[in-house]
């Protein structure tokens, strides 16, 4: 059986990575209101699905996507039921087909290992080298939904505190029709 926690509204009392700890740090600093589980670890959507009931919100997917040279890289966040269309992103930004970025490259770069992309990694690019991307049907929800950089670790916080998040990280977002 899958292992889900109470529903907590403070940190984790101790910290698997320093992203986690930096998300923390900035929800604090922002005064963001949070509700957040530990779980079992989580990677697929299909693992999110009791979350989501828990939390009574709807995960989104992140997906760290590349161009083939590996010098243009991208957050995409939509909806955790919707599939991924290479072509359709790529017509929608106007720019060539992208790919999944490696394991390492999502390390090195957001922090995180697989199954654990989250917005909240814009914290760390301090260079600004990742463009972060929604598909505009995510921004009709009330609650965002998303790991805190884990993947034991998810969280809910309010849609509109998103903008927040991506201002103290200096990232912008474009939104797409996906």
């Amino acid at each position: 059986m899958f292992y889900i926690s109470d529903i907590y509204t403070n940190e984790p009392k101790k910290f698997s990575t320093k992203l986690q700890k930096k998300v923390y740090e900035v929800l604090k600093e922002l005064h963001i209101q949070f509700e957040r589980v530990e779980t079992d670890e989580a990677i697929t959507m299909e693992d999110c699905i009791e979350i989501n009931k828990k939390l009574d919100m709807k995960m989104v997917k992140t997906l760290f996507l590349c161009n083939r040279q590996k010098t243009s890289f991208y957050l995409f966040i939509t909806c955790g039921d919707k599939r991924f269309d290479s072509k359709k992103f790529s017509s929608e930004l106007d720019i060539a087909r992208v790919s999944f970025t490696d394991e390492s490259l999502m390390n090195e770069m957001l922090g995180t290992k697989i199954g654990a992309a989250t917005i909240f990694s814009s914290l760390i690019d301090k260079d600004n080298k990742v463009n972060i991307v929604l598909d505009k049907d995510v921004l009709k929800e009330e609650f965002y939904g998303c790991s805190d950089g884990t993947t034991t670790g998810y969280m809910k916080i309010k849609i509109s505190d998103i903008n927040k998040v991506l201002s103290y990280s200096k990232h912008k977002k474009k939104v797409i029709n996906m």
